[in-house]
């Protein structure tokens, strides 16, 4: 298929995953009755493998927890008051709390029903939950010394006021821990307003390679995930849209037409 074709089909693609995100994770968040579902990202591995020690619990989940490890520690959080933005299910929020150890963790997300589910499931002093909106956060200017963003963002309408709201509830000192994925078509575009955006970029780097070994080794996970939670007559649909080997997603960041990035930005 010429460039051309593969970043049109790449951009439809990421369309419908969007539009899917913005039904599934409400109705999954409502449904959940357990801890083990706690993480929706693509996962990340590096070469040779990351030795970060884990708990037996936690095992199951590295290629996603290393996601949030690598991006968590482009700097150092501990005792440090930090939000992530996003915070999906909440397990990258019990993660880093429990390891990285910042002195307090609050985990932001839209859907009130995953913010249930969040505290419901993860008792850990220091971290709490809050709903809210990424464009329009729920705290006073300079709350915070660390934000984290990871595969978040790109599902939000007007990413340039995230990016201002972040600003506005960082210290000076403070930091933007950001990963995310973008189509090809977009990529010029997500460039320019980080460009704009008001804080200082430390550095940059394109994980494609570690984010496919990372669904390599995180698909077990999804596996089982369809088989307890999807009907089986939607394995199929559901598989066709997952982070797996052989699907759309993982071809797209194969082939370039998708490309997944790790920011670090600090605030002067």
């Amino acid at each position: 298929m010429p460039l051309t074709d593969r970043v049109l089909h790449s951009r439809r693609f990421w369309d419908v995953t969007n539009t899917l995100s913005k039904y599934f994770y409400p109705f999954a968040a409502r449904r959940l009755r357990g801890n083990d579902v706690v993480f929706i990202n693509f996962g990340y591995e590096e070469d040779p493998p990351m030795a970060v020690p884990l708990a037996a619990a936690d095992e199951a989940k590295r290629a996603f927890i290393q996601l949030y490890h690598s991006t968590a520690t482009q700097t150092d959080i501990s005792g440090k008051r930090v939000l992530e933005v996003g915070c999906g299910f909440g397990g990258g929020a019990s993660y880093v709390m429990r390891t990285l150890h910042p002195a307090s963790y609050t985990g932001l997300d839209l859907n009130p029903a995953g913010i249930d589910f969040c505290r419901k499931w993860h008792k850990v002093p220091g971290l709490d939950f809050v709903q809210g909106d990424a464009q329009n956060l729920p705290f006073p200017d300079q709350s915070f010394d660390a934000v984290i963003n990871i595969e978040s963002s790109l599902h939000y309408p007007d990413f340039p006021r995230f990016l201002t709201e972040v600003a506005r509830v960082l210290r000076p000192g403070g930091h933007f821990l950001y990963a995310d994925i973008q189509p090809y078509a977009g990529v010029e575009a997500w460039e320019a307003m980080l460009a704009d955006f008001p804080l200082r970029m430390l550095s940059q780097r394109e994980i494609n390679a570690e984010v496919l070994r990372g669904m390599e080794k995180g698909s077990q996970y999804w596996l089982d995930l369809f088989d307890r939670h999807v009907p089986r007559f939607l394995h199929r649909f559901a598989r066709k849209f997952a982070p797996l080997p052989g699907t759309t997603v993982y071809r797209d960041l194969e082939n370039g037409t998708t490309s997944y990035r790790m920011y670090s930005f600090v605030k002067d």
